[in-house]
């Protein structure tokens, strides 16, 4: 037998097997979207739900390392808190054995044909061919996506096919049968599987390796497998654990934690297993392992692990807390620290997370020109050292954002959500912009206070009507940009329109009193400033509400979409006429 054959053949099978498993999980989380944050923020306080949460997230994902790696991030961005993690953990490690009895499959020998056909060398090729017509011929994102993961695994299970056919012929071999007495150790069998999983880190992988010499004929038994599998059950870990460099105190506690879990579980586990099993189960251990054999210890094992410490999630916590300390001298808190890199891994989630912080930028800039508006009224200082801090932030924000989703676009990621990361890109300036304008009509209103200016009575009446209907553009395009709302957005050109119309007609009102005496220059001047400003932000409102239309029609186009309401539009002109009357200066 040419040994150098067969390990080339494995070799092959598991660069397969994890490349399938890449592809279908990436597919799956893409088909979820931000579905999947959302999820995670209903996490609550109640270990059953946030158990079947994690189970449920893992399934999908297809994986417990990224799903740990996921809430590593969204403990150190502050999304989650580290105690709300530990259930999540708890259920994805169960969630994780799913894949181990979809592997089982490959263990169908039965003639009958509606078994037959559950053989991998028979559905296989259906499945890819299925899913590679879905992807040349559909235009549907989600039909694409579900094509791109009947395809990933049909190689997944093609991967599988190739490592059980390469160590069946060692199932002969005498040195391979000496080397198979050595796993009859536990400690060796534990850390066989430990390591391996850690270097490949993917559980799954290892699992499906050792199935491929169950199947094989090689001689495997529950009492080599069983350790094996409490092995990679630790070696899993280790992608969370290099995730965790470089976050916070937190975030490096779920990291640790979730190695924890499966320490405590596999020394107790394992040491149950030598004492039963060899005092009462001799004979049973010692009998071969088949797929379903291994995929059902995988799944009892973390079954079990969980049971036995879920009713110690406290006491878990404690001690995570107290191997992980706090840092004496604490680092300057970031308020921008849920841009976590490790995020990335996870794009939609990073997509609603990011999403979540333009909403909150809309809200800082409506925020701060309401009350840069008030200041013609009511001028306060304290207000005034708020929108300077505020615009600051806004820039910050801006800066941060931009950056982060340039990366974040560069990610495999769905239709809907590139079309969301094209939103905020497209609104997030504007935000900052409506930020900067709070600081202009600042200037303008300390200037009027400084020197002691005030507006003619019928000047002041006409720029309070105008204020109103800048708090109401303001308003809108905030609640329509929050909520997502395209049938908000579209009232905002209308008024839009109006506003223009209403900056107009007061510039030519006031030249008509400064004409007749009636106006001083210098007031002149700072009111043409405001107007402006006025007109500025109702601009600006205008593109964020294009923004959110054109999401949910799929395309960004401005100049197209302004063109087209704003000629010939009944519903656009009924909406303006009603802004018209609700703001008119007669």
């Amino acid at each position: 037998m040419d040994i150098l054959q067969v390990a080339v053949t494995l070799i092959g099978g598991l660069v397969f097997f994890l490349f399938g498993m890449r592809v279908m999980s990436g597919s799956l989380e893409k088909m979820a979207g931000g579905k999947l944050e959302n999820t995670l923020r209903k996490v609550t306080s109640k270990p059953f739900l946030s158990i079947l949460l994690g189970a449920g997230i893992t399934i999908a994902m297809q994986s417990s390392s990224a799903t740990t790696v996921m809430l590593v991030g969204l403990v150190n961005s502050g999304i989650m808190q580290f105690e709300q993690t530990i259930s999540v953990i708890f259920g994805a490690n169960i969630g994780t054995t799913f894949t181990g009895w979809l592997l089982t499959l490959s263990g169908i020998s039965s003639d009958r044909w509606y078994l037959a056909i559950l053989k991998p060398e028979v559905f296989s090729p259906i499945l890819a061919l299925t899913g590679i017509g879905m992807i040349m011929f559909s235009k549907k994102d989600r039909r694409i996506s579900i094509g791109t993961v009947f395809v990933g695994f049909a190689v997944l299970m093609q991967g599988m096919t190739m490592m059980k056919d390469a160590v069946s012929p060692l199932a002969e071999t005498s040195w391979f049968k000496e080397i198979l007495v050595q796993f009859k150790n536990p400690i060796f069998g534990l850390l066989i599987g430990l390591l391996l999983t850690a270097v490949i880190q993917s559980s799954a992988a290892t699992i499906a390796i050792l199935m491929s010499f169950a199947l094989s004929g090689t001689g495997i038994t529950y009492q080599m497998a069983i350790p094996i599998i409490m092995g990679l059950n630790i070696g899993t870990c280790a992608t969370s654990l290099i995730s965790c460099i470089g976050t916070e105190t937190k975030a490096k506690r779920v990291a640790v934690a979730h190695v924890m879990v499966k320490i405590i579980g596999a020394v107790f586990w394992l040491s149950v297993f030598v004492l039963v099993g060899g005092l009462f189960f001799e004979k049973a251990v010692e009998k071969p392992i088949n797929g379903v054999g291994i995929a059902a210890v995988h799944t009892a094992f973390n079954i079990l692990t969980t049971l036995l410490l879920i009713p110690f999630t406290k006491p878990l916590v404690r001690l995570t807390e107290f191997l992980v300390r706090d840092n004496a001298q604490k680092e300057p808190e970031d308020e921008l620290k849920w841009l976590d890199e490790r995020l990335l891994r996870s794009p939609s989630v990073a997509v609603a997370e990011c999403n979540n912080i333009s909403k909150q930028m809309a809200r800082l800039a409506k925020e701060n020109l309401l009350a840069a508006i008030d200041l013609f009224d009511h001028f306060d200082e304290e207000a005034v050292s708020k929108i300077k801090a505020v615009e600051d932030k806004l820039d910050r924000y801006e800066d941060r954002l931009g950056t982060y989703l340039v990366k974040l676009s560069m990610m495999s990621i769905s239709a809907q959500d590139g079309r969301v990361i094209s939103k905020i890109l497209h609104s997030i300036g504007d935000f900052e912009r409506l930020g900067d304008h709070a600081v202009n009509l600042y200037y303008a209103a300390s200037e009027i206070n400084r020197k002691g200016l005030s507006f003619t009575p019928v000047a002041k009446v006409e720029m309070g009507i105008l204020a109103n209907a800048i708090r109401e553009i303001l308003t809108m395009t905030h609640d329509c940009y929050e909520e997502a709302d395209p049938e908000l957005a579209f009232r905002v050109e209308p008024l839009e329109q109006v506003i223009d119309k209403l900056t107009a007609t007061i510039k030519t009102n006031h030249i008509a009193r400064l004409q007749k005496g009636g106006c001083s220059i210098e007031m002149g001047f700072i009111l043409s400033d405001i107007l402006n400003n006025y007109k500025r932000i109702s601009d600006h409102c205008s593109n964020v509400a294009v923004a959110v239309i054109e999401v949910d029609r799929g395309a960004f186009d401005t100049h197209e979409y302004l063109s087209g309401v704003k000629f010939g539009n009944l519903e656009f002109n009924q909406i303006y006429d009603t802004f018209d009357k609700k703001y008119s200066l007669e």
